[in-house]
């Protein structure tokens, strides 16, 4: 439970959060993320390798290109999932609709994995996977942004940064045990048996995923800031959506579009790694004329870059409470920039050019993942915040991010211009570079709207002033 507690000398009145409640809301958002993106990021890794073929048998150099567009078809609905979840969860609070958005990802992922293939309904299996992809971008429109507010609300304002940074692990973990379990089926399966029913296996997995996503959100109580807003102003939990639709517009445009660049700069560099690449690797550079690889070997690679972004990432969030959220931003932004083209002409120079190809674009998304989560919910009050960060989140990654791998592909097909995904990244990063300097500073501050927030473990011992510092005793 939230208390309030002594404000440090001079300062407002803060709450205190138990340290083991706050470890426990981080893991709860991180394991459904890991449920969230292993559905959601399968496809990808299935799409150069078997999805085609499964669904696309006729299509020739053309298949990725439409197998890509049914991945980018779920962003047609993300924006439509962000305007119903994101203001439900300003009014009911965010942990009830984080659990509803988890049970819908994992429903139509098996839905997904159950569909009929070309073999059986022809031209039909394209359009009946469309369905569970919908259905898959109406659940994330809600269920990432929530999970930001979520574990931001919880966050200690002096640990945010490496709170919010878990998130991303658990979103990390879900794209790479996505790619490890396409993997394992690729390698151990016959091709006519993978093509027969083995590429189902991933997505049934994701039954069991989501019910531990769920078990760990539906023992929380909601966030101390939600609590907070709601024990000022009850009425809020009635407030109609058009009257946070206008909260949003009037007083808080600047937050969104500094929002919104910065969600496209880390999202096109999220698509390029984890859905494109893999397809320009397998496909795209063999039919090109190019040497490309096996598709075990690029996930293998994939699943090795991601690791090595696990191995960093929390270091990274640790880092951003003591520097800044800017300067990692930065960074990050200007290794696309800088090495954007480099790391997909080192795609085109064998195995060891490939691996590093990858590295250098992961160095760069990696930036990002480590302290958006922690920086893009305090840019908008408890209010608005899961409404604000769902539309701004979802328009973006839509409307720029999730297009940009049938884009790419459709471009290179059309010109034989192998740098398209190059293109992509440089501009990301001067996005990214842009957005930076119109971002306001917010390591180690309360968010807008609520109380500042410490856990139990940094309070000062007992017979201590606010510094740690002991107390004289009384004379």
């Amino acid at each position: 439970m939230t208390e309030h507690g002594r404000a440090p000398s001079g300062g407002a009145a803060r709450a205190v959060e138990g340290e083991h409640t706050l470890r426990r809301a981080t893991a709860a958002a991180a394991v459904g993320n890991v449920a969230e993106w292993y559905d959601f990021g399968i496809y990808s890794y299935l799409a150069g390798a078997v999805l085609d073929r499964v669904l696309f048998p006729d299509a020739g150099p053309w298949a990725p290109v439409y197998t890509l567009g049914a991945f980018a078809a779920a962003f047609l609905v993300r924006p439509l999932g962000g305007l119903f979840f994101g203001p439900l969860g300003d009014r009911v609070g965010r942990t009830r609709v984080l659990a509803a958005t988890v049970v819908l990802m994992a429903a139509s992922t098996v839905l997904l994995g159950l569909v009929p293939d070309h073999g059986a309904v022809g031209a039909a299996a394209p359009v009946l996977v469309l369905v569970p992809r919908m259905l898959q971008g109406f659940s994330a429109g809600g269920e990432y942004t929530g999970a930001l507010t979520m574990v931001a609300e919880y966050s200690p304002d002096r640990r945010r940064g490496l709170f919010g940074s878990w998130l991303e692990f658990g979103t990390l973990t879900g794209y790479t045990l996505g790619a490890g379990v396409s993997a394992a089926l690729i390698a151990l399966l016959p091709d006519d048996a993978l093509l027969a029913w083995g590429w189902r296996l991933p997505f049934l997995l994701a039954l069991p995923l989501g019910v531990v996503g769920v078990y760990l959100r539906l023992r929380l109580e909601d966030t101390p800031a939600f609590r907070q807003l709601m024990e000022r102003s009850p009425a809020l939990a009635t407030m109609p959506l058009r009257r946070a639709l206008q909260i949003l517009a009037r007083r808080h445009r600047r937050a969104m579009l500094v929002a919104g660049g910065l969600v496209a700069a880390w999202n096109v560099t999220n698509y390029v790694l984890t859905n494109y690449v893999p397809t320009y690797l397998t496909s795209t550079l063999v039919e090109h004329g190019e040497d490309g690889t096996g598709t075990a070997t690029s996930t293998a690679l994939q699943v090795l870059v991601m690791l090595g972004m696990l191995a960093v990432v929390t270091s990274l969030g640790r880092l951003s409470d003591r520097v800044g959220r800017r300067p990692v931003l930065l960074a990050g932004s200007l290794l696309l920039v800088v090495l954007g083209l480099p790391s997909v002409w080192l795609l085109r120079q064998g195995l060891l050019g490939q691996l590093g190809g990858l590295a250098l674009i992961a160095a760069a998304l990696v930036c990002f993942a480590a302290v958006a989560p922690s920086t893009l919910p305090a840019l908008f009050p408890t209010l608005v915040r899961y409404g604000g960060l769902a539309l701004t989140f979802n328009l973006a990654v839509s409307l720029l991010a999730g297009t940009a791998p049938t884009v790419i592909a459709a471009a290179t097909a059309a010109t034989g211009d192998l740098d398209w995904p190059g293109y992509y990244l440089v501009a990301a990063g001067v996005v990214g570079v842009v957005t930076v300097a119109f971002l306001p500073e917010s390591a180690g501050r309360p968010l807008a709207g609520a109380a500042p927030l410490t856990s139990s473990a940094e309070l000062p011992p007992p017979d201590t002033d606010a510094d740690g510092i002991p107390l004289e005793p009384p004379r």
